[in-house]
């Protein structure tokens, strides 16, 4: 029955969800690449993608919940942080968090067709960690985009986990935080991996699971702060994983 079920879902990948995400990604990024450069990128940079995530998720036929938006203010600005299992969570988190976000992202993505240059034209921002001035320049293009209530999402883990787990966090998300006075809102998301790991190039529709927590508030906390700052959200975000997570 495995072997069927699983002969099922290689040809609806590549014979339905594929050729879909191909034309919703070019219609996505085209929409991008138009409108944002003349009615501006706080709309035409976030709903278009947002409705793309969406689609994407429902085509790869997985079944989502969220929880926890009752915690946040759609006016507030904010720095999203959460664990990273794999490509899906853009989708998830893109999706169906419901906040107008920025990405801070690799410098790979902006090589891929039509995908970087309609990122880079929504505002998000693309990491530069060759030298420590270039990183400095990543944080003040970064302040740039959170305006008007308008937040940064990012992967303190840097990459996908490669065995489902919560890895090491960087501070960079903390630091701007903190340099910028927003709180921190943990996010934890489940299921991911299992739908479409790193080491992965099939997909196993599945349930995503996208939890938002209470907002940490940055008002009162230094750069000697950071340390504890990302231990206690590291904490939050295991606390919402999955036991086979843990």
């Amino acid at each position: 029955m495995k072997v069927v079920v699983r002969t099922l879902v290689f040809i609806y990948q590549w014979l339905v969800f594929v050729p879909v995400l191909i034309v919703l990604t070019l219609i996505t990024a085209l929409t991008v690449m138009i409108f944002s450069p003349i009615f501006g990128n706080k709309f035409w940079g976030y709903y278009p993608p947002k409705w793309w995530s969406k689609l994407v998720c429902w085509f790869a036929l997985c079944r989502i919940k969220s929880f926890g938006h009752e915690n946040l203010n759609p006016k507030q600005s904010y720095v999203f942080v959460a664990n990273h299992q794999g490509a899906f969570d853009i989708f998830l988190v893109y999706g169906f968090l419901n906040q107008n976000i920025k990405w801070v992202q690799k410098q790979s993505l902006r090589r891929i067709p039509f995908v970087g240059k309609a990122s880079e034209i929504a505002g998000h921002v693309f990491v530069d960690n060759s030298s420590p001035k270039a990183r400095a320049r990543t944080i003040l293009e970064v302040k740039k985009q959170i305006v008007d209530g308008v937040s940064v999402m990012m992967f303190p883990e840097g990459s996908r986990t490669k065995t489902g787990k919560l890895g090491r966090f960087h501070k960079g998300a903390f630091q701007i935080a903190i340099d910028l006075k927003l709180p921190i809102v943990p996010l934890t998301i489940n299921g991911s991996y299992d739908v479409l790991s790193v080491k992965s190039s099939l997909i196993r529709p599945g349930k995503l699971e996208l939890i938002i927590h209470q907002p940490i508030s940055t008002q009162n906390l230094t750069e000697e702060d950071i340390p504890s700052l990302m231990e206690q959200t590291e904490e939050i975000i295991a606390a919402g994983l999955w036991p086979k997570y843990k």
